[in-house]
């Protein structure tokens, strides 16, 4: 649909829609970058304060996989006031103003409609010094993959809207959704990482495939090292799988050798759609440790090696 469209023929965009990266960068006249990014999306928690903060820390998370530092926040609204009480919506945007501040942003206005179910996001621009930049497409061969938050998310919230998921899972989950990947992002740029992505709806699949493709490589991951959140394959097993799991798991299948050869359970955190998931971090091998140990000191939740980086083969993803 985008490529229908007129090309763009602005020099100073870096990069746009075509990309398939995590956000927009335009160059502006004192040669810094521009970075922008916007999401939103319908309630998956039934707190409106909680599902704020994690629809926050989802559209500020393209901003972190770019290397941008978060300037400034739009709130972007569609309401049912016709039906709800105000004191809802107030709830869902303290929530999301609280993440933005705490991204050292400002929440610097939005717009809001009449709609019939709530939805609930971010437009946010950033800044970032060309030579810091992160992006999508620069995996290299001798790479190792990490994974900077556990997944599940789709599983989970899914069996949390049929009353099927235990309250210490689902705190652990809305803990993981609502943790900014700032501290992941930054220190994936102190150490030079070759390609960084965020994790969302696309699932670990869809994402990673995006990053083999635009680098040219082939990734091969460890689906028996693959973080899971506490609950996610037993909400899995109970049916719990969200309509994306499939689309995700149909558009990319082609892609990817090695499904029938792993637990089904495994192979299908592939392709669960995650909310405000992790980093995916492309980065050399002998700084993987650094990296690691200096992320897991700083956040509640584990960021751990999945799989390595080769040069292209026949397909864009090999699961083990």
């Amino acid at each position: 649909m985008v490529q229908s469209l007129p090309v763009n023929t602005d020099d100073r965009l870096l990069i746009g829609a075509e990309s398939f990266s995590d956000a927009s960068a335009y160059q502006l006249d004192d040669g810094s970058l521009m970075v922008q990014s916007l999401d939103f999306f319908p309630p998956l928690v039934d707190d409106p304060f909680i599902y704020g903060q994690i629809a926050a820390a989802n559209s500020l998370s393209d901003l972190f996989a770019m290397g941008a530092t978060p300037q400034t926040a739009l709130n972007i609204v569609g309401f049912p006031d016709d039906k709800l009480d105000l004191s809802i919506l107030t709830e869902i945007l303290r929530g999301g103003d609280e993440k933005v501040r705490e991204a050292g942003a400002v929440t610097a206005g939005g717009h809001t409609v009449r709609d019939a179910e709530i939805k609930y996001g971010l437009s946010v621009t950033g800044t970032c010094h060309p030579d810091k930049l992160l992006h999508n497409s620069n995996a290299q061969p001798g790479d190792v993959l990490i994974l900077t938050k556990p997944l599940g998310t789709g599983f989970l919230t899914t069996a949390s809207k049929a009353s099927k998921c235990s309250a210490s899972d689902f705190e652990t989950t809305v803990k993981s959704m609502c943790l900014l990947n700032a501290n992941a992002a930054s220190i994936a740029q102190d150490l030079n990482a070759s390609s960084v992505t965020d994790i969302t709806g696309f699932g670990l699949a869809g994402h990673a495939v995006e990053m083999a493709n635009g680098s040219n490589t082939t990734l091969t991951i460890q689906v028996d090292l693959l973080p899971v959140l506490p609950g996610a394959i037993s909400a899995y097993q109970q049916g719990h799988i969200t309509r994306a799991s499939n689309s995700n798991r149909e558009a990319n299948s082609a892609q990817i050798t090695g499904l029938t050869d792993v637990d089904i359970e495994q192979s299908e955190l592939l392709f669960d759609p995650q909310t405000s998931g992790g980093l995916l971090v492309a980065i050399p091998s002998q700084i993987a440790d650094q990296y690691l140990r200096r992320v897991n000191d700083l956040q509640p939740v584990s960021a751990s090696l999945i799989g390595e980086v080769t040069g292209r083969g026949d397909v864009a993803i090999v699961v083990k």
